[in-house]
């Protein structure tokens, strides 16, 4: 088993850029950062879709969406 280097956190110890780097939306597309919250991801079209599979379904086969794209899925990217 291989350490990954953690991900950069804040004062409390949650991760700076919770989300996956293959999640994807329009309003990313007009990104300067990675995101913090959802809103940084989402418009009023509430779409989104993972950039490995080009779908609203990662590779795990499960929905793509800012509260599921986080650390534990097994195909989770992260910021390092």
């Amino acid at each position: 088993m291989t350490d990954q280097p953690k991900a950069p956190q804040t004062a409390e110890g949650q991760a700076l850029f919770p989300y996956c780097t293959e999640l994807r939306s329009k309003k990313l597309t007009f990104a300067r950062q990675p995101p913090r919250t959802e809103e940084d991801i989402l418009d009023a079209s509430n779409r989104c879709w993972c950039a490995r599979t080009m779908q609203t379904l990662g590779p795990d086969d499960e929905l793509v969406r800012p509260d599921e794209c986080q650390s534990g899925r097994t195909c989770f990217r992260g910021v390092l």
